[in-house]
């Protein structure tokens, strides 16, 4: 009598897990789009709190460092966090430090008036976003796998749909004339509560940690993992080219609109705007992408979006018609929207080791924000905010050669060969 029970149970077992699956990819999404929506929010008015603080370009930029310094600061120990209490639980208190951050950055520029304090919420938000960052990755990278199909860069979507949202956001808000310290407040509290609604949906650990809680999986083990994979020549290389990957990203958020602010004179609501185009040109490639990557490839459909980065890149900064060089941002964010995901989905390849590579990855790719905002800055005060910017293709054209260190280990399933 049991026997035919048996398939009924396992079906009933598959389905459940299936369910599971499913729901861990919605709130991994909703993750992404609220982390998103924070920090397109902040970008989308810096102009504003440039101008409240009256920062010359050099001086934003190394306002702006603070931010990077707090991401930097998290990601050496995000992977073990995440190994340690999960990717739930640290997603929850990295959105704690985000809401809070961005809040005091806020009000330190409208309220308070100081650039310091602006420094101290950034740096706050910065590290916050920073271990978020390295969680929701390695949970999108765990739901990938269950899925069997490219995902993660559709995650990296949902979160330039937030920043697009944030855009349209601060657009709307500097175009009324809402302060900036009251904007960014009431940003912190949507993302706080979806946030903590999203990361519910979680599967209940990543794999990695279910297969092992032996003494292979102490502390101090996993210490040395991670020191581990400082010494893989492939994860390093990986964490190179995701570097300037995001340096790629990281100027456009960074400087975009400021620099066609000043470059050509457009008003703060209108720079935040083209700062729009750029992340829907991010959304969309994000989007698609997965499809082009399961059918030719990382490196055929990598090499591409590069090419789109420098060209559209190069047409922002150089083109005469305003026209022309939105064409430009919209080029600039397709080209580069692949990259970072991409690179963090090529350093999970092996899941077992996924959270402490993810993280070394994140290291060396948060570099770029920490030392993007102050070169450009010091640059622009010599050559122009948006002369500044022609840093981005000169730097990418050679990252074309890293390009082959992501194809997956033979190992990895077919799709994402």
């Amino acid at each position: 009598m049991s026997a035919p029970t048996s398939p009924s149970v396992s079906s009933d077992d598959a389905a459940a897990a299936s369910q599971a699956v499913r729901l861990a990819r919605n709130g991994v999404a909703v993750v992404f789009t609220l982390n998103g929506l924070a920090v397109g929010s902040w970008f989308s008015r810096v102009p504003a709190v440039r101008e409240s603080l009256d920062l010359s370009a050099g001086r934003l930029g190394l306002l702006l460092l603070a931010m990077s310094v707090g991401a930097l600061l998290a990601m050496p120990t995000s992977g073990l966090l995440a190994q340690r209490l999960g990717t739930a639980r640290t997603v929850r208190l990295a959105t704690v430090l985000v809401a809070v951050g961005v809040t005091v950055a806020g009000l330190g520029a409208t309220v308070a008036g100081s650039a310091v304090v602006v420094a101290v919420g950034l740096v706050a938000f910065g590290y916050g976003s920073g271990a978020c960052d390295v969680a929701m990755n390695v949970e999108g990278t765990v739901v990938e796998r269950r899925l069997g199909r490219t995902i993660l860069p559709r995650f990296h979507a949902a979160w330039s749909l937030g920043s697009v949202a944030g855009a349209a956001l601060g657009a709307g808000t500097a175009r009324f004339d809402v302060s900036v310290g009251a904007h960014l407040a009431a940003v912190a509290v949507v993302v706080l509560v979806g946030t903590h609604f999203g990361s519910r949906a979680f599967l209940p650990q990543p794999a990695a940690d279910q297969a092992d809680q032996s003494a292979e999986a102490s502390p101090a083990a996993r210490r040395r993992a991670q020191l581990a994979a400082w010494r893989e020549p492939r994860t390093l290389l990986i964490g190179l080219f995701v570097l300037v990957m995001a340096f790629t990203e990281g100027s456009a958020n960074d400087w975009l609109a400021v620099a066609f602010v000043d470059g050509r004179e457009l008003s703060e609501a209108a720079g935040a705007a083209v700062f729009g185009v750029f992340v829907v040109g991010m959304t969309i490639g994000r989007t698609v992408g997965t499809i082009a990557l399961d059918r030719w490839g990382r490196v055929r459909v990598l090499t591409g979006t590069i090419g789109l980065a420098v060209v559209g890149a190069s047409l922002a900064v150089l083109a005469g018609s305003g026209p022309v060089a939105v064409i430009g941002v919209a080029l600039w964010g397709l080209g580069a929207s692949l990259g970072f995901p991409v690179g963090m989905s090529a350093a999970a390849d092996e899941e077992a080791h996924a959270p402490v590579r993810v993280s070394v990855v994140a290291v060396i790719g948060y570099t770029a924000f920490l030392g993007g905002p102050p070169l450009l800055g010091l640059l622009g005060d010599r050559v122009g905010t948006l002369r500044a910017l022609l840093v981005v293709p000169l730097l990418l054209v050679p990252t074309l050669a890293l390009v082959s260190v992501l194809r997956p280990p033979q190992a990895a399933p077919a799709h994402q060969n």
